[in-house]
């Protein structure tokens, strides 16, 4: 955790694993827009976790869930974006938050949630019950919905709009505060 005077640091998690996701691109916008005072480090290491096996979960746990425990820990809030697979979220989501179930670190975690686009209600409803399930401390008003229309952006064309600008803002004033 950040003590007084420090930077707030803010860990990003993309749901998606593709290279050029819009959720991947909402949250390097989110990493330009940050205030001073507040760091926004995307997690790449989604795709290295092994899938979840409480035989696994031993001391020392494997080292991509080192990492990820790692990251987690040392981060002040999680960033959340991922998109909406057969109304849910993303396997490789739900894994590396099976990871987290009895971690310590990841207990009242400050989280938002940004939605990329209308829609996906499923995936957003499903990843709150995870995350209050596991203890995290959703903080509602900082979590968002972007009005983009298609998967097309990149972070240039994400932050030439005015109304995504606004709303990335805001999530992290919430967080900022909170």
């Amino acid at each position: 955790m950040s003590s007084p005077g420090s930077s707030l640091r803010i860990l990003a998690i993309s749901g998606s694993l593709r290279a050029r996701s819009v959720n991947r691109a909402v949250l390097q916008a989110a990493r330009a827009l940050a205030p001073a005072g507040m760091s926004v480090e995307l997690f790449p290491g989604l795709a290295a976790l092994p899938p979840f096996n409480p035989d696994l979960d031993l001391d020392p746990a494997p080292a991509p869930v080192a990492a990820w425990r790692s990251a987690v820990a040392a981060a002040d809030a999680l960033l959340f974006c991922t998109p909406e697979y057969a109304h849910g979220v993303p396997g490789t989501l739900k894994n590396a938050l099976d990871w987290l179930v009895s971690y310590e670190g990841f207990i009242a975690k400050r989280v938002a949630i940004i939605n990329a686009r209308p829609g996906g209600e499923h995936a957003q409803a499903s990843l709150r019950e995870t995350l209050r399930v596991m203890n995290a401390r959703v903080l509602e008003p900082a979590c968002v919905t972007l009005p983009l229309t298609s998967n097309g952006h990149d972070v240039a064309s994400l932050l030439a709009q005015p109304a995504i600008r606004e709303r990335l803002e805001h999530c992290l004033a919430v967080l900022a505060k909170a």
